[in-house]
């Protein structure tokens, strides 16, 4: 048995959201994220009810191995979801995401957990700065408020 401590790194951001928690909700799915994400395609969604629920699980294309992903926690009421997802090899993360009513709309605490699998985990790990989240956490608020807004995908314009 190799039991070793954990090398993980947290990091928590919270977008301001111009719907409100019920209009939100429903398009934090691995289906209904194709609609606001330019280029968002899983490989495979397992789901009794077609979108997104407890026990659904999906995978997204990565390196060196692709990512699968299990919805843990989907509490529509309360706007909360949780999200197991392993890339075999580099990390093992955990996702949440808790809506809250403003009177603007809401706000999304979006944290991640990921803690490294070994040398490739390590290096992302290393390389998940709050600085590079941040950036990542602010592209996911543009282009779902876009989405809210416009009732479309913005144009992406990533090389």
């Amino acid at each position: 048995m190799n039991v070793v401590q954990p090398f993980r790194v947290s990091r928590t951001y919270t977008q301001s959201l111009v719907a409100p928690p019920d209009l939100v909700f429903p398009l934090l799915c691995p289906v209904r994220e194709a609609d606001w994400i330019p280029g968002w395609d899983p490989l495979l969604v397992v789901s009794t009810s077609g979108v997104a629920e407890p026990d659904c699980v999906f995978v997204t294309a990565a390196s060196p191995a692709d990512s699968i992903w299990y919805v843990t926690r989907h509490e529509p009421a309360a706007g909360y979801v949780e999200m197991i997802k392993v890339t075999p090899g580099v990390t093992a993360c955990r996702l949440t995401i808790r809506l809250r009513r403003t009177t603007e709309g809401c706000e999304a605490d979006v944290s991640y957990l990921h803690t490294s699998l070994g040398p490739l985990g390590d290096d992302f790990v290393r390389g998940f700065t709050e600085a590079s989240y941040v950036r990542a956490m602010q592209q996911w608020e543009a282009r779902l408020n876009h989405y809210l807004v416009h009732d479309s995908a913005p144009v992406d314009t990533t090389p």
